[in-house]
């Protein structure tokens, strides 16, 4: 389809996992009411970011995926004709858990999962903690309205899987996201901070010509210490804004992006054409030291 609506959820978040996600029904209610035909919820966005402090106790926020919550969503979907791309906390094995995003067609139909392949660790995002690197490599799914490609926050900064997936045939690049500032920083950290993320992804979406849309929670978690920014957006495959969110606002918004525009971007700053594809083979490398 040349055209396709999309719709971004920006919310909060609480402890009641149930809640949450009886929340998040509700606002793809409200997308899919708007139009929308696909849409993206935000990382993880069953319950608060757990991340912030390494317990045990957390490792019980996580299900199967396919679960319960990917068979809730996917009777929400076939009944609304719309895709969802859900944020799960996964339990693959007793001790073994990931990162990982699914994807529900229209019909209803789980089409498959995304697990997060970059896993920080910083603090208060003391992922590595959690979640095993992602081992199914770099995904698209092909949904009713278009071929999308799901990546996860920290992937956000990683220009290698934003073009593998775009070279995969992504139509659309997804990324969840839960990232905020800490409430003791500076307004020019923070102002930076946010600048770089937003920078990032938009250079992702002029490099490979394909539309962007990052989607991230907002709120006060980690007893008031963290402030999620939001700042959800949409860019085209230029870069230019198309929306962008308020930083501290629950938000349901719908966008027509037009995919005929990846071929007139592609056609007319043909960075594809001009990879120099054989040159390329040092990006395989950690580190390239001066005497090797």
């Amino acid at each position: 389809m040349a055209k396709v609506k999309t719709g971004i959820v920006q919310m909060s978040c609480s402890a009641d996992k149930a809640q949450n996600l009886a929340k998040a029904i509700d606002k793809v209610r409200e997308a899919a009411a708007k139009g929308a035909q696909i849409v993206c919820l935000q990382e993880l966005f069953t319950s608060l970011y757990f991340c912030d402090v390494e317990d045990y106790e957390n490792f019980k926020l996580a299900e199967p995926v396919p679960g319960p919550s990917t068979e809730a969503l996917g009777k929400v979907a076939a009944e609304l004709g719309v895709v969802i791309i859900a944020s799960l906390f996964e339990k693959r094995a007793e001790g073994l858990y990931h990162n990982t995003t699914a994807v529900l067609d229209a019909d209803g139909k789980y089409l498959g999962k995304y697990r997060k392949m970059h896993i920080p660790d910083d603090p208060a995002y003391y992922e590595k903690f959690y979640f095993t690197p992602g081992d199914l490599g770099y995904k698209i799914f092909h949904t009713k309205f278009a071929k999308i490609g799901v990546l996860i926050c920290w992937d956000q900064w990683y220009p290698e899987a934003a073009r593998i997936t775009a070279l995969m045939g992504a139509e659309i690049l997804f990324y969840p996201t839960a990232i905020g500032w800490a409430t003791s920083q500076d307004e020019a950290t923070n102002t930076e901070q946010y600048n770089a993320w937003q920078t990032i992804q938009r250079s992702h979406a002029v490099a490979n010509g394909i539309h962007v849309v990052s989607v991230n929670r907002v709120g006060l978690e980690q007893d008031g210490l963290m402030k999620f920014w939001g700042g959800s957006f949409v860019a085209n495959p230029f870069g230019s804004l198309l929306h962008l969110s308020s930083h501290d606002q629950e938000e349901t918004v719908v966008l027509e992006l037009d995919l005929s525009k990846t071929d007139r971007y592609r056609t007319h700053w043909p960075f594809l054409r001009d990879r120099r594809i054989d040159s390329y083979q040092p990006i395989t490398k950690r580190y390239i030291d001066d005497e090797a």
